[in-house]
């Protein structure tokens, strides 16, 4: 069965946002006295869902919040240092979701919610390649659950076997293997040690996922 979608990550995949998650978390924590210098807590979190994030760190540093309002706060935060450092995009990214926009279905399939999504993919002037995009606030279950990818072949009316995923995180990739769908890995350098034994390809950037396996899909 030929390939007809390629179901795309956010974070770590189309958009290098690390950093802005991290300074968002800083600012979070920064009432209670915590500091993480960034390559520590990029390594540890790259890929974590934000509600998770703030259960360990809740747990780890007895803060008085609960996990969850510390991930709404991170949330909003990331919305307010978006507007003024928007995240760059990844290598090649503009030009191959470009190329990719004229042969498959784009899905953009994101634990980021709309808010700190919608606004970068405006910026530059990508939303208008995606056929549907899904992100954290559209779902009951984010990633690692596979509903979110689940929910794009619905939208896109196709099945797993017609879809190829695009992740660089084994939180995402845990997501697009439970919903059927074969997926190439992008490690970054905060998550290239993570588990992606999973993966039906492992690509070290989107220039060479598009050149090795989507141009032969």
């Amino acid at each position: 069965m030929s390939i007809q979608a390629l179901l795309f990550d956010f974070d770590g995949t189309l958009v290098d946002s690390e950093t802005l998650h991290y300074l968002s978390w800083c600012e979070v924590l920064k009432p209670f006295k915590v500091f993480i210098d960034e390559l520590t807590f990029c390594n540890e979190f790259s890929g974590v869902p934000t509600v998770k994030t703030g259960h360990i760190l809740q747990q780890r540093y007895d803060l008085p919040k609960a996990a969850h309002t510390l991930a709404h706060e991170k949330n909003l935060q990331f919305i307010e240092t978006a507007k003024v450092h928007k995240p760059v995009l990844m290598p090649h990214a503009r030009d191959i979701l470009s190329l990719c926009a004229k042969r498959f279905k784009l899905a953009l399939v994101t634990g980021s919610t709309s808010e700190e999504a919608i606004p970068v993919l405006s910026h530059y002037g990508l939303l208008e390649l995606f056929d549907c995009v899904i992100c954290k606030d559209d779902v009951e279950h984010p990633k690692p659950n596979p509903e979110p990818y689940k929910k794009a072949m619905q939208q896109l009316d196709i099945s797993p076997e017609q879809a190829i995923a695009l992740e660089d995180s084994f939180t995402g990739l845990t997501s697009a293997v439970d919903a059927g769908v074969n997926t190439i890995v992008i490690p970054h350098q905060h998550s290239k040690r993570q588990d992606f034994s999973k993966a039906q390809w492992i690509c070290n950037s989107l220039e060479v996922a598009y050149q090795d396996v989507i141009t032969n899909s």
